[in-house]
């Protein structure tokens, strides 16, 4: 066991280690070239552990791993949890009917296309497939390593999910100011705020996109970004009694013994959403907690590039890459029908 007698020392140096990378990571996060791209710790912080994975990894000792494998899952669980501070039940109603039906739509065409697309047209493995077409459709990064636990995938496939959010994501930050502000796009401050919030793979592409443009847009993005967010968790639980279910067909046995798991942190994390609701607590105590969870997020997303090494993308080809461009295509120019369709009709 991780926190034995004999192992609790060793399982907490290899936390303290994954947490020297988090906090480098939220340093080099504030220079001001970063905030220009606005890149995220999270980002940051795996990339420093995929650096280390691939030079340094073995001069680490061994009974550290621990300490790292535990960053990876209980500090990503707990992460998770707590990024429902980042939301309210409010923020539905800010938005309006347009901007709820947008989201759910973006989400729910975008991974049934991306699982299409994986495993029937590229001919990818299902967990990678999952993982990218979750951190396309919900909110980059943050659904990738939500997802991850509930399909108990290998760290390097989470990885690529990530790499494909960054590129893609950062790719559309500076793409969509320019084809507003150029005229290419004939729609209103509030639709283009809905087409951003809807569409873009990160909350910091989302923020930094719309900041590019106007506060109006700026504003309208981030609540129907955030409304995808929402979408998280009903999302991981339907996922794992979907998964569930597809064990179950193929197995030979009683059905009526095999049992649902719903992910316990995707109800804590509609739990907090509604527990915040009520303001029950400062602005200032949810600012602190949502600085404390970009932290333990950025630590899970640390131990994650130190679970990464390259030997391990041998063999993988294209296939991921193939898969991020369409759904990238997708988001760009199904977005903007299915936006231009709300805002019209709704």
């Amino acid at each position: 066991m991780a926190f034995s007698t004999q192992n609790r020392g060793n399982t907490l140096n290899g936390i303290l280690f994954v947490a020297l990378f988090a906090i480098s990571a939220t340093y080099i996060a504030q220079f001001e070239i970063f905030h220009q791209f606005a890149i995220s710790p999270l980002i940051i912080g795996i990339v420093l552990g995929m650096v280390y994975a691939n030079t340094l990894r073995n001069k680490l000792p061994p009974e550290w791993q621990a300490g790292i494998l535990f960053s990876t899952k209980n500090i990503l669980r707990i992460g998770i949890i707590f990024y429902g501070f980042r939301l309210t039940l409010q923020n539905i109603s800010d938005v309006g009917a347009a901007g709820i039906i947008v989201s759910a739509s973006i989400v729910t065409l975008t991974f049934i296309l991306g699982y299409f697309l994986g495993t029937k047209v590229f001919k990818l493995d299902r967990d990678t497939t999952i993982l990218i077409s979750a951190g396309s459709s919900i909110c980059g990064a943050a659904a990738v390593l939500a997802t991850e636990p509930v399909l108990n995938a290998e760290s390097y496939k989470t990885s690529i999910a990530v790499a494909t959010v960054v590129v893609f994501g950062t790719i559309s930050m500076f793409l969509y100011p320019f084809l507003y502000q150029s005229g290419m796009l004939a729609i209103t401050p509030k639709a283009m705020g809905i087409y951003l919030g809807g569409t873009l793979h990160e909350v910091a592409h989302v923020v930094g996109a719309g900041n590019a443009i106007n506060e109006e847009v700026a504003n309208t993005a981030v609540i129907v970004k955030m409304l995808r967010v929402m979408l998280l968790a009903p999302f991981l639980v339907v996922l794992s009694i979907w998964l569930k279910n597809k064990v179950v067909n193929k197995a030979i046995g009683d059905i009526n013994k095999t049992k649902i798991t719903i992910p316990w942190f995707a109800v804590g994390f509609i739990a907090v959403v509604v527990f915040n609701s009520f303001n029950l607590l400062s602005n200032n105590m949810v600012h602190t907690i949502n600085q404390l969870d970009t932290f333990a997020l950025t630590m899970a997303m640390s131990a994650l590039g130190m679970e990464t090494c390259f030997d391990k993308f041998k063999g993988i080809g294209l296939k991921p890459v193939y898969l991020a461009t369409s759904l990238f295509a997708w988001l760009l120019f199904g977005g903007f029908i299915i936006t231009q369709l709300a805002v019209k009709y709704v």
